[in-house]
């Protein structure tokens, strides 16, 4: 992130992660919680009024607790249970998505979560992803044939509407096997979906009633149009995961997915597969241009690739933080006495430049050791279960760039400014790239 923009939190009591354009300060933020506050509690923002939440800084801290769902179980798994008791939608919840309904029925438990993962969506995004390489590589190499072109006329591009935003629309939308000229239907639901991380208030991601409403509004055409492609899958099966997903039978149900079922795994392939690629690709390119020669290190010596996007995702975090667990019991963190019932922001970006866990965690290195272990994709049983594919994604693309190009280096005109919420996406990114 470029430093020098005003109003940095100077102090512990200018500290808020989530205000609004705290996304411009947020590692200068993260030094003042290592040093003096790491685990820092937010009275009242529990999941009642009466109770706390506290945002988790450390890595230590955070890998415990994702790791042991028992113990910290998700927010989400308060929900699920109260559904499966009462047997019904709770009705003063207006904002029930259409993930959380299939949660219910596909993976409510660890044991079904992992079965979930295995038997669903490993085979399209997992470890097996690699059957995806060659479509991954003619999309990367369509749009940097464009890009290519603007470079030879001596043209800057923008290298997130031209690369990094598009590269993964296009992959996502042929994994499930829906028409490219649909991806501005997917992006706007896409847009829809995350609305909460980008406006909503407070680390609940709290949005007004109207902008609720509005979510919902821009979603409503989403059902039936999954619906209308899960139809026609059934009736005619494809090489794509919807396919797929009409034909499996799921072990834990001893039966195949509802259609109802199938948009929730839908829903949830187009929230995760969308955003964290596009911003890690952004980010690792501003990474380059911030490390003159670095591009030419990776030019001369690809094996260094591989390293260089997991240290840029523990730099850059796409995913900056979430209040995704809750303390079954009573918990002690850094010398903190937590409460249980108690909320837990897990605030993976800091967590990934712990200076207790990564040495000298500010510097970009390309020969760091067990350089996967940081949290970007979170650890555990519910890690994030795109994150081959994303790799994938991000290997091709910078194997392709380094195979067109010969350098890169900010362009006039950039503001470096990024999105509200909790993602580190940056709005756009002018670059001059310099033909191989």
């Amino acid at each position: 992130m470029q430093s020098g923009i005003e109003g940095a939190p100077q102090s512990l009591a200018e500290v808020d992660l989530f205000a609004h354009g705290a996304q411009e300060h947020w590692y200068a933020a993260y030094a003042i919680l290592h040093a003096e506050a790491p685990v820092q509690r937010l009275p009242g923002e529990g999941l009642t009024p009466d109770s706390d939440a506290f945002v988790l800084t450390k890595y230590d801290d955070i890998s415990r607790v994702v790791k042991d769902w028992n113990r910290f179980p998700p927010t989400l798994s308060l929900l699920v249970a109260h559904i499966q008791q009462s047997g019904e939608m709770p009705t003063h919840l207006p904002d029930i998505d259409a993930m959380v309904a299939s949660i219910v029925s596909l993976r409510p438990d660890p044991e079904m979560w992992r079965a979930h993962r295995k038997e669903l969506t490993d085979p399209w995004v997992g470890p097996g992803c690699t059957r995806h390489a060659a479509m991954i590589t003619a999309h990367v190499d369509d749009l940097i044939a464009g890009m290519l072109a603007k470079a030879k006329r001596g043209e800057p591009v923008d290298f997130v509407a031209d690369f990094a935003r598009p590269l993964p629309q296009r992959v996502m939308a042929d994994v499930l096997g829906f028409p490219h000229a649909d991806i501005p239907r997917l992006e706007q639901w896409g847009n829809a979906q995350v609305m909460s991380y980008v406006i909503g208030t407070t680390h609940k991601n709290i949005l007004t009633p109207e902008q609720s409403a509005e979510k919902f509004r821009l979603l409503a055409g989403m059902k039936e149009y999954v619906a209308e492609k899960t139809r026609e899958k059934r009736t005619a099966p494809q090489d794509d995961m919807v396919s797929f997903l009409t034909q499996v039978e799921y072990a834990p149900l001893g039966r195949k997915l509802t259609d109802d079922e199938i948009n929730g795994v839908v829903y949830a392939m187009v929230i995760g597969g969308l955003e964290t690629t596009q911003y890690a690709i952004a980010e690792q390119a501003q990474l380059l241009c911030e490390r003159p020669g670095m591009f030419g290190t990776l030019r001369g010596d690809r094996a260094a690739i591989r390293t260089f996007i997991e240290e840029g995702m523990r730099l850059r975090s796409p995913t900056q933080g979430l209040s995704t667990r809750i303390c079954a019991n009573d918990e002690v963190f850094q010398g903190v006495e937590v409460p249980a019932g108690s909320m837990l922001h897990l605030r993976w970006a800091a967590a990934n430049i712990d200076a207790d866990e990564f040495e000298d965690p500010l510097d970009l290195k390309l020969d760091r050791k067990a350089a996967t272990r940081h949290l970007a994709f979170s650890q555990g049983p519910r890690s994030c279960p795109g994150s081959n594919i994303s790799r994938l994604e991000q290997m091709i693309a910078w194997e392709r760039l380094c195979d067109a190009f010969a350098d890169l280096a900010y362009a006039p005109g950039n503001d470096f400014r990024h999105q509200g919420g909790i993602m580190l996406g940056i709005h756009r990114l002018f670059l001059n790239l310099t033909p191989a």
